[in-house]
């Protein structure tokens, strides 16, 4: 409860030694805490609500500053501003202005400085590192992360957007991703300009309408056997991943960074781990007889927990091996097209239904729910569907028009 007193001292408000709340009048008072404490308090009214605003610590603030305080306080109250909104947002606005030493520059590398250790790969800050340094900075990575607005997002994408569409979406996500960053680290007030959905999209033309898609050269699927007729002759670490891979329809990092700790020998499974995933989820692939057979093969090779490690110590073998073995056998063709080779195959010479090859490519199902159901239900049909693969693939002649049911391979 309140004291009677109408009017302090600095002796009084010195001697105080009881809790309670010590008016100086006009709205000032000396709060005492429990703990004997005190700050000093404007008590107001306004639109029918108590306020209370904090002025300052007894005795760092002495009771004529406090009373100073309070006198501007009432003068904005009379006005018909709220004292305490009005300090908050002078606190904002003070923050703010020391913030605008902080530039895009800035607040991106501290953005990949704190990304990093989820990333899965070295290539992938590089990318960030090097796309932001080519496209963005020059542009507005000295300014002000406070004062990046639509129109210098469009300076940085207009250029690029039509001749390296996708470079350019990266450089928009990138850029919408560190202005998110800095707003919530309150470096920046205000809606993010680089939101592609209705911001950008108003103002460029949609990605997919003009990016040429850019196919991985595949190798024909007829020819497969013929490449591993090829790769019989050659006794080397190379040979045997990339055979892997195509056995798998894996991604090349995903094959080339397989462990021993991923493998499943009794079920004949490998389980690759969400972080080396590109959608992010764990994927079970099962093994034909073939994959296992390479797998024994390359055990000469094995070192420590890698399967298919690389020439300099602690680490795994490089794509270029594989592509440069790839190129022996027939110049342009790229790893990651064998994925491709493997869809073709799936479509044009058996009977395998559509959601079944996709889940061998681990492809994301933008319908959860039947995702879900998938991963369930799909392992044994999936068994025999990399088998009939391997066997293709291995098989030393091509398998023109043949159409196999899944129904008859799966015993069914």
């Amino acid at each position: 409860m309140a004291k009677t007193a109408l009017r302090l001292t600095a002796l009084a408000a010195k001697r105080i030694s009881a809790k309670g709340w010590y008016p100086d009048g006009n709205g000032l008072y000396l709060q005492v805490s429990p703990a004997i404490t005190k700050s000093w308090v404007y008590r107001y009214k306004m639109n029918g609500t108590e306020r209370r605003q904090g002025l300052g610590a007894y005795p760092d603030t002495t009771l004529e500053e406090a009373r100073t305080l309070a006198r501007a306080s009432r003068k904005l109250k009379a006005s018909g501003v709220d004292p305490l909104e009005h300090k908050r947002a002078e606190i904002e606005r003070q923050r703010l202005e020391a913030a605008n030493a902080r530039t895009f520059k800035d607040c991106a590398e501290e953005y990949i400085k704190a990304k990093r250790a989820g990333w899965t790969n070295a290539k992938h800050q590089s990318q960030w590192i090097n796309t932001l340094t080519t496209y963005a900075f020059p542009t507005i990575g000295d300014l002000p992360v406070q004062a990046i607005d639509g129109a210098l997002v469009l300076k940085v994408l207009e250029p690029i957007w039509e001749t390296k569409t996708e470079t350019a979406t990266r450089v928009r996500q990138r850029i919408e991703k560190v202005l998110d960053w800095a707003t919530v680290r309150k470096y920046r007030q205000g809606d993010n300009p680089a939101v592609w959905r209705g911001r950008l999209d108003t103002q460029l033309s949609a990605p997919e309408k003009v990016r040429k898609v850019k196919h991985h050269p595949a190798l024909p699927h007829a020819d497969i056997p013929e490449l591993f007729d090829w790769l019989k002759t050659k006794d080397t670490l190379a040979a045997k991943t990339l055979a892997f891979t195509i056995l798998t329809a894996a991604r090349n990092g995903e094959s080339r960074h397989a462990t021993r700790l991923e493998l499943d020998l009794s079920a004949a499974t490998w389980t690759i781990p969400e972080e080396r995933m590109k959608a992010g989820r764990e994927h079970t692939v099962p093994l034909s007889s073939q994959a296992l057979a390479v797998l024994e093969q390359a055990e000469v090779f094995a070192s420590d927990e890698r399967i298919f490690p690389g020439m300099a110590k602690g680490k795994y073998i490089s794509e270029t091996a594989m592509r440069k073995l790839l190129a022996e056998f027939r110049e342009g063709l790229t790893v990651h097209g064998f994925r491709s080779s493997f869809r073709d195959w799936c479509a044009e010479q058996t009977t395998y239904p559509r959601e079944l090859a996709e889940a061998a490519l681990a492809h994301s199902n933008k319908d959860k729910v039947e995702a879900a159901y998938q991963r369930s239900t799909m392992q044994a049909k999936r068994a025999v569907l990399m088998q009939h693969w391997a066997d293709y693939c291995t098989s030393g002649k091509r398998e023109k028009g043949q159409v196999v049911d899944i129904h008859a391979r799966a015993g069914k």
